[in-house]
C-alpha cells in the first residue's frame, strides 16, 4: 500500500489517537478546500478588449463592449477538460466597467450593444460553471478609473454595494480578488487627473473583510497580503524557494511597494497566508491578435505547475477571452496539451509499492526492483500547521547514500524536479522546529522528455545599421538594439523625460514600435510606464504619433507593442520616458524595434 505508516499516522492524527499539538498558525477549511484545488482558471475579460488595451483609462464608451459569440460555456468547458476546478472573472476591472448590469452604475453590459443592453456576463458564467462543475470566484477591482467619486467615502459605499451585489445574487462564490493595484491616472468622471489614495486606510479592508465572511463564509479573500491567501510577488509564475504560509496579515499594507516577504512569507509569521501564483498563458492578461504565437507552451507551462503547486501554492492561469467572447483556439490546444503531458507524468506513482521504515526525522523507501524517477514530491500534513524548515533527499545507488536533491520549506507540496535517476532505495531528512515530527508523504514520477522548437526573436527590420544618437553616455547602450533580449540598456541623465534617438540609417515605413524593459530577475531597472514617441525626416523636426501608458508594466515586464492609428514614414525616431515604475529617472530598454 501507497506510504502505509503516513497514511496510518494521518488516520490516527485525525482520530485523536495521538495528542499532536498544533505548531504555528494552522489553516482554516475555506484554506483546506483551496489548496485542494490545485489548478484555475482567471479570465480577463472587459472593455480593454475592444480597445486592445491592458488597462483602461474609464473614458473608453460602454457601446465598445459588443461579442459578437460570447459562449461561457466554452470557457467552462475547455476550463473542465483541462483539469481545472474553478474560474475567477474579472467583473470589473480598473476601468470601471461591469460586466454584470449593477444597479449602482451606467457604466455596464446593461448600456452596451450586446443582447441590446440584457445580458449579463455572470450570469451566464455561473449557469456554465454550475452545468460543469467548476467553482465560481470574482475579481472586483478597488481602484476605479471610471468614477468621479474615486478617493473619497463614498466611493467604499459603492464598493461595497458592488461587492455585495455580487456576493448575494450569485450563488456560492469560492474566492473573491481585490487586485492591489490602486490610485493613480484616470478619467474619474471627466476630471482626467491624478488621485493618490492612503492605502493603509482609505479602503477600511477590515469593513469589507467583514462584509465578505458575512455574505460568503466559506469564501478565499486575496488582497495581495491576506487575509486568506497572499500574492506571490509577481506575474511570470513563480514564488519563492523557500515558501512559507505563515505571514504577519497585519503588518502590512495591500498593494505597497517593495514587499519582499510575498515570495517566502515569514517564518515567525503568527498568521496562516499561503501564496497563490498567478500568470497568463500569454504575455499579457487581456486579450491582443499580436500574442496569438505567443502562447506559451508545454515546457513552460509545467515549469509554472513545478513552481507552483509544486511550491506550496495553487496556480491561477489566465486565459485572455477574445472579441468573439471565446478562448482562443490556440490556448485551447495549449492547455489540452499541456494536461495530457501531465496526466502522464502523475500517472504512475514509482513509490506506490515501496517498504516504508520511518525513524525520528527520516523516512526510508525501499524498492524490490530498481526504480527510474526524476521527480521527488513531498507532503505535509499542513492541519497542524506548516512544520518543515528544511530537507534533504538521499538515493542508494551502488549500496552508498548520495544527496540528489535538497531544500528548505515543503508545505501543503514540493516536487523537486532532479536529472534521471536509477536506485533501490529513498531516504528524506527533515529538519523542525516543532516539539513534534510529522514525516513527510513521499512519492516519485518520471516525467517524459518534452520536446519542443526554440524560437529566436523576429524583428521586422535589419537594424545593423541604426546608430543611437541619443543618450551619448549610460551603460552598455548598444544593447538596446543588439537583439538579445537578455543585455539591457541603461542610462540616467538626472530627471525624466529622458529619451532614445535613433538614425536608422534610412527612411522606414511604421505602423507601430515595441518596447522591451529590463529582463533582469531582481532590479529591473529604468522600467518606463508612460511615453512618447515621435518619427523625424532630418532628426530636427519631430511628429509625435503616440503617446500613453504601459499598463502593469511594473509586474510584467514584456514586449510592449504600440500599434499607430495610420502608418508612418521617417528615418528617425525619439522614443520618450515620461515616467517609470519608480518615480526617478533613469531609463532601461533590453530591446526596441519598430514595426513594419
Amino acid at each position: 500500500m501507497k506510504n502505509l505508516i503516513f497514511a496510518s499516522l494521518l488516520a490516527l492524527i485525525t482520530l485523536g489517537a495521538y495528542a499532536i499539538e498544533p505548531f504555528g498558525p494552522v489553516p482554516a477549511q475555506r484554506q483546506l478546500d483551496w489548496y485542494d484545488m490545485e489548478r484555475y482558471a482567471f479570465i480577463h475579460f472587459s472593455i480593454n478588449t475592444f480597445t486592445d488595451q491592458e488597462w483602461g483609462q474609464g473614458d473608453e464608451p460602454a457601446e465598445l463592449f459588443n461579442p459578437s459569440d460570447l459562449d461561457c460555456r466554452q470557457w467552462a468547458r475547455v476550463c473542465k477538460d483541462a483539469g481545472l476546478k474553478g474560474i475567477i472573472i474579472t467583473a470589473k476591472h480598473h476601468a470601471g466597467f461591469c460586466l454584470w448590469p449593477s444597479k449602482y452604475t451606467d457604466y455596464s453590459v446593461k448600456n452596451s450593444p450586446w443582447k441590446n443592453g440584457e445580458g449579463d456576463v455572470l450570469r451566464e458564467l455561473r449557469e456554465a460553471c454550475d452545468e460543469y462543475g467548476l467553482k465560481l470566484g470574482i475579481y472586483l477591482s478597488p481602484w476605479d478609473r471610471n468614477r468621479a467619486d474615486y478617493g473619497s467615502p463614498s466611493y467604499i459605499e459603492y464598493f461595497r454595494n458592488q461587492l455585495t451585489e455580487l456576493l448575494t445574487e450569485y450563488g456560492d462564490i469560492f474566492e473573491v480578488w481585490f487586485d492591489g493595484a490602486n490610485g493613480g491616472r484616470g478619467y474619474y468622471g471627466g476630471a482626467n487627473e491624478n488621485r493618490s489614495i492612503d492605502r493603509s486606510t482609505y479602503y477600511d479592508w477590515p469593513g469589507t473583510v467583514e462584509l465578505v465572511r458575512s455574505l460568503q463564509p466559506n469564501c478565499i479573500i486575496w488582497n495581495e497580503v491576506g487575509p486568506d491567501v497572499r500574492w506571490c510577488g509577481n506575474e511570470q509564475g513563480s514564488v519563492g524557494e523557500t515558501n512559507w504560509a505563515r505571514y504577519n496579515y497585519a503588518a502590512h499594507i495591500p498593494g505597497q511597494p517593495g514587499n519582499t516577504t510575498l515570495r517566502t512569507g515569514e517564518i515567525e509569521g503568527v498568521d496562516f497566508v499561503p501564496a497563490e501564483v498567478n500568470v497568463s498563458i500569454r504575455p499579457g492578461w487581456f486579450y491582443h491578435e499580436f500574442e496569438d504565437l505567443k502562447v506559451k507552451n508545454t515546457q513552460k507551462l509545467f515549469d509554472i505547475y513545478l513552481n507552483s503547486v509544486g511550491a506550496n501554492s495553487t496556480w491561477l492561469l489566465n486565459f485572455p477571452i477574445d472579441t468573439k467572447g471565446r478562448i482562443h483556439h490556440n490556448d485551447v490546444k495549449a492547455i489540452t496539451d499541456f494536461n495530457k503531458y501531465l496526466k502522464r507524468v502523475f500517472k504512475n506513482n514509482l513509490a506506490e509499492n515501496a517498504d516504508v521504515t520511518t525513524s525520528g526525522d527520516q523516512v526510508e523507501l525501499a524498492f524490490k526492483k530498481p526504480v527510474m524517477f526524476n521527480l521527488v514530491q513531498l507532503e505535509e500534513d499542513i492541519r497542524q500547521g506548516q512544520r518543515i524548515d528544511e530537507f534533504t533527499v538521499d538515493a542508494k545507488i551502488d549500496g552508498e547514500w548520495h544527496v540528489i536533491a535538497d531544500g528548505t520549506t515543503i508545505g501543503n507540496k514540493r516536487i523537486i524536479k532532479i536529472d534521471n535517476i536509477k536506485t533501490d532505495g529513498i531516504r528524506v531528512t527533515v529538519h523542525t522546529a516543532a516539539p513534534e515530527i510529522l514525516l513527510p508523504n513521499v512519492s516519485l514520477y518520471e516525467a517524459p522528455e518534452i520536446k519542443i522548437t526554440q524560437e529566436k526573436e523576429k524583428y521586422d527590420y535589419d537594424r545593423s545599421n541604426w546608430k543611437i544618437l541619443q543618450p551619448t553616455a549610460g551603460e552598455n547602450l548598444s544593447a538596446m538594439i543588439d537583439g538579445d533580449k537578455s543585455t539591457m540598456a541603461w542610462f540616467d541623465e538626472g530627471g525624466l523625460p529622458n529619451q532614445i534617438v535613433i538614425d536608422m540609417g534610412q527612411s522606414n515605413k511604421m505602423k507601430g514600435f515595441r518596447y522591451l524593459p529590463d529582463q533582469g530577475d531582481s532590479k529591473l531597472r529604468g522600467i518606463i510606464t508612460n511615453y512618447e514617441f515621435a518619427v523625424s525626416n532630418d532628426g530636427e523636426d519631430w511628429t509625435t504619433v503616440s503617446e500613453g501608458e504601459f499598463s502593469n508594466i511594473a509586474h510584467n515586464p514584456l514586449w510592449q507593442v504600440v500599434r499607430f492609428k495610420h502608418p508612418v514614414q521617417g528615418r528617425y525616431i525619439r522614443f520618450r520616458g515620461i515616467r517609470n515604475s519608480k518615480g526617478w529617472g533613469d531609463f532601461g530598454c533590453a530591446e526596441i524595434d519598430i514595426l513594419k
